[in-house]
């Protein structure tokens, strides 16, 4: 799935159980293969399908927005994991409950509205941070700080807007409903939209006097250093959400999220490949012949003793069992350390050394 599955179903990200059924339910109303004809419907219908069976399970679907795709563990919404919906549910919620048989203009006098949205508390904008951590920081986890600039209520007006002791009234346009209604008439009856007040821009309030110090929008832009829990096992390419931590919503609506995506650092022993790590020592050549023990560094700081066989050739790699880093949020589960032997040629010797090396030259060669 290389799309945000959010984007898949045409939702904000953290939306809730509801919007996210009526969000698969439109689209899949769009794109199902029993009403388009197109040559991508049925593989987009698929897309459509995977997103929802993430994001429609509550655990799934935690795991997505902390994690991303690394979170679901290849399993959340590959192929097999998507969910069907019956065509006569597609029509009801296109039709308002009429179905594949009923009148799609209902009974209410020949028309059917569609609501637009008012000017009421909006809900804020998702942030993004960029995070580079250590190599054994995103092994193990810890605790970081993000410094950020984001919008917050305003202090003056606490979110409404409105200026401190202004005068509120109910706007004589809409009489308080925030919206007014209009009817076109076409062959098919009258069509009927609602649409915000262009008086009160959809509050259903006169107000004297909106607030100065934010314009009436409600928030203000502010600085602000953000800790964040980083669980064991992350990688480089990874996201966190802090929930919250987004751009206040305007007029008072929930605040959006902030989603710190991770880097990591190179180690000078080190390198990774998921839960396996690998480093690399050097014996000699007499060591790698006959054998010996050689104390190694590990990930968890204590030097492990490791035993180099007698007869190891140049590039063998020994196995440290549990000795690797953690499986993501899974502190108890650990990969492998893979030891690289590299053996160390001598550039120069003494006499005594040339004559013993000769001599076991002389020796293999017999």
């Amino acid at each position: 799935m290389g799309r945000d599955l959010y984007e898949v179903l045409g939702v904000p990200r953290g939306s809730d159980a509801r919007t996210i059924k009526r969000g698969f339910r439109e689209a899949a109303r769009k794109y199902h293969p029993d009403v388009n004809s197109e040559p991508d419907a049925a593989d987009v219908y698929k897309e459509i399908s995977q997103a929802y069976s993430v994001l429609s399970d509550p655990d799934k679907k935690a795991r997505y927005d902390q994690f991303g795709e690394a979170g679901l563990g290849g399993g959340g919404g590959g192929p097999g994991g998507g969910v069907e919906v019956n065509l006569e549910d597609i029509f009801d919620s296109f039709f308002g409950g009429g179905g594949v048989g009923g009148s799609p203009f209902g009974g209410g006098g020949g028309g059917f509205g569609r609501a637009q949205r008012t000017r009421g508390p909006a809900q804020g904008d998702d942030l993004r941070a960029d995070l580079e951590l250590d190599f054994k920081t995103a092994c193990f986890g810890g605790q970081e700080k993000v410094r950020i600039t984001h919008l917050e209520s305003c202090g003056k007006c606490k979110g409404d807007g409105i200026e401190p002791g202004a005068k509120v009234t109910t706007c004589d346009t809409c009489r308080g409903s925030g919206v007014v209604m209009q009817v076109t008439r076409t062959p098919l009856g009258n069509f009927q939209t609602q649409s915000a007040c262009p008086t009160c821009q959809g509050t259903g309030q006169s107000v004297e006097a909106y607030c100065a110090k934010c314009n009436g929008q409600g928030v203000e832009r502010k600085a602000k250093q953000v800790s964040v829990t980083i669980p064991c096992g992350v990688d480089a390419g990874n996201r966190l959400r802090v929930a919250g931590e987004g751009d206040a919503g305007p007029r008072g609506g929930a605040a959006g999220d902030l989603y710190i995506f991770l880097d990591v650092k190179k180690d000078p022993i080190f390198t990774r490949d998921g839960v396996d790590v690998a480093s690399s020592m050097e014996v000699s050549a007499a060591d790698a012949a006959l054998g010996c023990s050689v104390a190694t560094p590990t990930l968890d700081e204590d030097a492990c003793e490791v035993k180099v066989p007698a007869g190891t050739q140049p590039g063998t790699k020994l196995r440290l069992k549990g000795k690797g880093a953690p499986a993501l949020s899974k502190p108890a589960q650990r990969g492998d350390l893979y030891v690289t032997v590299n053996v160390k040629v001598p550039t120069s010797l003494s006499d005594e050394e040339r004559r013993l090396m000769e001599q076991l030259r002389d020796l293999q060669a017999k």
